[in-house]
């Protein structure tokens, strides 16, 4: 089993403590997204998790705890974002040169195969033309060349909840940049891809790549897994299957373009609230919800090993 932990929230940066406590528990309740009263237990041994793999913005309140992390006897890997963008869209991210500098940090310290950038998402406006980014993209390709070994770009997407927040780039736009970025990564020996997009842009010079990659995990586990798609994204995606445990509307980012809180008022209310102690990120059940099993078998085939012993952590 993959732990996604989470596309729906940023645990390393606001929940790494509850994180570590859940795993040395052995399970976590995760609610229903669409319905509160309907939980979900995911066991937690390193006997069925395969990997756990990190969604965030700020991963430097976890930095000290990757050594329990290692002694728990878990492999993992983190997709780290560092867009262009300042306060005026990321309201309550530290200054880039503190997250750049975390970045490498966490490089050192795990290995640039374990730390993927993600460069996402891309919004072109009058504020913020192609030139903008690429200039910016081209800053941070400077920095953070060595520290990974593969960036992940995509262009924003207009949700339902989001259309009055941002709007959908224009395919011609999105045509004419991707070579641009390209060009760049290529300029500093960054591997680029694409992953959740609507259009393949290979042609354009973008690997087409996933998020919760099969062959990464395989690389750093050092042994080979059965791995389904993942039915919930989108059909061009090649992510793996997962399970979330993360919770919507939890991350105190207050990133303008998040399709993951709809009311920033209620992240900071939970976040407030958050009980590290307690069993699932939002607090404790109150005893009448239907709790259904999420845990999953491990995904390792029997053959064997495939690269010889695993990453050292």
């Amino acid at each position: 089993m993959i732990i996604s932990a989470s596309r729906r929230t940023d645990i390393p940066a606001f929940y790494s403590e509850w994180l570590l406590k859940r795993l040395a528990a052995g399970s976590a309740l995760t609610p229903h997204p669409r319905n509160a009263a309907r939980l979900g237990r995911a066991r937690l041994s390193p006997d069925n998790v395969d990997a756990l793999v990190f969604w965030t913005k700020n991963p430097e309140p976890m930095l000290d705890k990757l050594d329990a992390l290692d002694a728990l006897g878990y492999r993992y890997y983190f997709s780290f974002t560092v867009t262009a963008y300042g306060p005026e869209l990321e309201k309550f991210l530290p200054p880039k040169e503190e997250v750049v500098t975390t970045f490498q940090r966490l490089a050192d310290r795990l290995g640039p195969k374990r730390v993927d950038w993600r460069f996402d998402p891309i919004a072109v406006d009058a504020a913020r033309p192609v030139q903008w980014h690429l200039d910016r993209f081209g800053a941070l390709c400077r920095r953070l060349g060595g520290y990974t070994e593969r960036c992940i770009v995509n262009f924003v997407k207009s949700y339902a909840r989001l259309s009055a927040r941002v709007q959908e780039m224009d395919e011609r736009l999105i045509r004419e940049m991707a070579p641009k970025l390209a060009a760049v990564a290529a300029e500093h020996h960054i591997p680029l891809f694409s992953c959740t997009g609507k259009r393949d842009l290979r042609s354009l010079g973008l690997n087409h790549g996933s998020c919760i990659d099969r062959g990464k995990i395989e690389a750093i586990i050092g042994w080979p897994i059965k791995a389904k798609k993942d039915p919930g994204q989108p059909a061009i995606c090649r992510c793996i299957e997962s399970v979330d445990i993360g919770v919507y509307d939890t991350c105190a980012h207050g990133c303008v373009y998040c399709y993951a809180t709809v009311s920033e008022a209620r992240a900071r209310r939970r976040l407030a609230a958050h009980d590290p102690a307690a069993p699932m990120l939002t607090g404790a059940p109150k005893g009448t919800e239907i709790i259904s099993d999420r845990t999953k078998p491990s995904q390792k085939e029997a053959q064997g090993r495939l690269y010889g012993p695993p990453e050292a952590p």
